[in-house]
């Protein structure tokens, strides 16, 4: 569903190979049988650009965190089982890890039952723990903030830690083709700052053509990434003074040449701009856990939401000069990097072998009367 998911699993798993190991990723939805998997992402996709009150209605109704019982994605998920459970014997794995919530509840299900025989440990990737990354069978959850491994803990009764986010490093240096991205801002909009306008993988967004008129009428240069939607990008890029992206190969260069990040999701492309010291504002998120994850970020202090237009105006303002507003923003955003994802999963993973491998005390024998 997007990238931010298949971003996070390829970073996992070039760590692991430059530990020397072996991982590879594997789409659930490529395990689901009959076209369900290919069905699920273009309903999803179609809901979210076209008929988001959709999308918001089922997130409602199957992943809204809370109390009170709802439909869950564990049958579905079931599916999927057989084939998962083949691959993980087929290839020796040591340990499964999720890093999306239908995932999460298939290693869940086979895990309680005893179908899979290694352990699953859940990478949860967003800043709102909604119920479909909860399922008690899974052996640990990493979670990106205190606040989200309290929530897991309560809601599975499991083992939840916290590891941030999992940024692939070029992020947190200067990178090197930030420099040719300042040129190419400094000749499309000389001394107005660059402000990235973020609509994930599918260009997927609310009113994107009065935001980047709204923020090139006043002062700055919108530079939108819209993803593989063509439409959108030509739309966009028919509109004076802003910068419309297709697919950018070099978004550690980008994020660091840029001066703020304007975000409807609070997902990949949100942190990775804060590992690049970039300041985060959220506004007009999509439904669901957009919304909610954009929430969360700044209830947390890591970014700023901005309700309307002259909050956003007022916002960008403060966090693209510099001064104290915009360092403690990006210290804050930074602080959220506190341990590396994978060592926590082979250590989580390795204490689940050695639990299952030692021996159980034999019962007290029953005294006779």
């Amino acid at each position: 569903m997007g990238a931010g998911h298949d971003t996070v699993a390829a970073e996992l798993v070039r760590r692991a190979r430059e530990r020397g190991d072996d991982a590879r990723v594997v789409d659930v939805l490529a395990l689901l049988p009959y076209g369900l998997g290919a069905a699920l992402r273009h309903f999803y996709r179609g809901s979210v650009r076209h008929f988001p009150w959709a999308y918001a209605a089922l997130y409602r109704l199957f992943l809204r965190p809370g109390p009170g019982r709802r439909p869950g994605g564990t049958p579905l998920a079931r599916l999927a089982g057989g084939r998962l459970v083949e691959l993980a014997g087929r290839t020796g794995a040591d340990v499964v890890v999720p890093v999306f919530h239908l995932g999460a509840q298939l290693t869940g299900h086979l895990r309680a039952r005893g179908l899979l025989s290694v352990p699953s440990v859940v990478l949860v990737v967003d800043f709102e723990v909604h119920r479909q990354w909860l399922h008690p069978g899974n052996d640990r959850l990493l979670c990106l903030t205190r606040e989200a491994a309290r929530e897991a803990r309560a809601g599975t009764g499991t083992d939840a830690e916290v590891c941030g986010p999992v940024v692939a490093p070029e992020f947190f240096a200067d990178a090197p083709g930030a420099d040719g991205w300042r040129s190419l801002f400094d000749r499309l909009g000389p001394g107005r700052p660059a402000v990235v306008l973020s609509a994930g993988a599918w260009g997927v967004g609310s009113h994107l053509d009065g935001t980047v008129r709204l923020l090139a009428g006043n002062g700055f240069l919108p530079v939108v990434l819209c993803g593989d939607n063509e439409r959108l990008r030509r739309d966009l890029s028919a509109v004076p003074g802003v910068l419309a992206l297709g697919w950018v190969t070099d978004m550690p260069g980008l994020l660091h040449a840029a001066r703020a990040l304007v975000d409807n999701a609070a997902g990949q492309t949100a942190v990775q701009a804060l590992a690049a010291g970039l300041p985060v504002v959220g506004h007009r998120p999509i439904p669901g856990h957009g919304a909610q994850g954009v929430r969360r970020m700044a209830a947390l202090g890591v970014s700023e939401a901005a309700e309307d237009d002259a909050a956003l105006l007022g916002v960008l303002r403060r966090l693209t000069a510099p001064g104290p507003a915009r360092r403690e923003r990006i210290a804050a955003g930074r602080a959220l990097f506190t341990d590396d994802a994978l060592t926590r999963i082979l250590a989580a993973a390795d204490a689940e072998r050695a639990h299952a491998a030692s021996p159980r005390p034999d019962p007290e024998p029953t005294p006779r009367p």
